[in-house]
């Protein structure tokens, strides 16, 4: 059997956890499981690596997983917390001698155009990061030989894309999927979803609402990501959740290849 991982590389909301000046029992908390960096995952496909976000913390899970080679970067949306990083990818070309491969929606490249301007720039200075973007929109495209499904979610009035690689799915900053979409999830074994707090928000799912999601979709295991501070700490969320769903948690290591 091949190798089909993915690593939790942070978990946390736009403002991490703990949140800067908070004093709430969750942000207190000396449990490591309750340190939460901006949210993003790692893919590993047969030693290939792909990144699904790159946060403004994506140089530290860099180096805390020890990733010594990355091959494609895959963007979900444009907002900061899920591009600020893209600028450290350049580590990777220094080693590689090559651009990094990055897969992004129009709205997203526009984003990335006006955060990383230099980037983009006709005369390019020294040493920035070299990419090669690659457009993504409603079809499935293929990544280091792998396809990917992208499913179009609403972030409150944002587009944002979800994807999915074989029988894992991962959904971050969502909070409406239209039933064509969700077609796209029929079969999905392993699910990642997000799951802010346990009360309503304008524009991400509660712990109410994403774990209706997964009795429809019916994963054999999922795990909620993007988790506030709010959502209370890991050890007592953990004890409410049905046997099937775990809060995912920094460094969270599972094998997609598991039944």
């Amino acid at each position: 059997m091949d190798e089909f991982k993915a690593i939790f590389l942070g978990t946390g909301t736009s403002q991490g956890v703990p949140v800067i000046a908070c004093q709430c029992a969750v942000c207190l908390s000396e449990d490591k499981k309750d340190k939460r960096l901006r949210t993003s995952l790692l893919i590993s496909i047969n030693g290939k690596n792909i990144v699904i976000d790159t946060g403004p913390d994506f140089r530290q899970q860099m180096l805390r997983e020890k990733v010594q080679h990355l091959e494609a970067v895959l963007f979900t949306h444009e907002h900061k917390d899920h591009i600020a990083g893209m600028d450290d990818v350049r580590a990777f070309n220094y080693v590689t001698k090559k651009p990094m491969a990055v897969y992004a929606s129009d709205l997203v490249e526009i984003g990335l155009k006006k955060e990383f301007h230099y980037v983009f720039a006709d005369s390019k200075y020294p040493g920035i990061p070299q990419i090669t973007l690659f457009p993504v929109a409603d079809e499935p495209f293929t990544v280091v030989s792998e396809k990917i499904i992208p499913i179009n979610v609403l972030h409150y009035k944002l587009p944002v894309k979800a994807f999915r690689i074989r029988n894992f799915a991962y959904i971050t900053d969502a909070n409406f999927i239209s039933d064509q979409e969700m077609e796209k999830l029929k079969g999905t074994t392993h699910l990642v979803i997000n799951a802010l707090r346990k009360t309503t928000h304008i524009s991400h799912f509660s712990l109410e609402e994403a774990l209706g999601l997964i009795k429809k979709i019916a994963p054999k295991k999922a795990y909620l990501t993007h988790i506030s501070h709010l959502m209370g700490k890991h050890a007592d969320v953990s004890n409410e959740l049905p046997t099937n769903v775990v809060i995912a948690y920094d460094g969270l290591n599972i094998d997609l290849n598991e039944e």
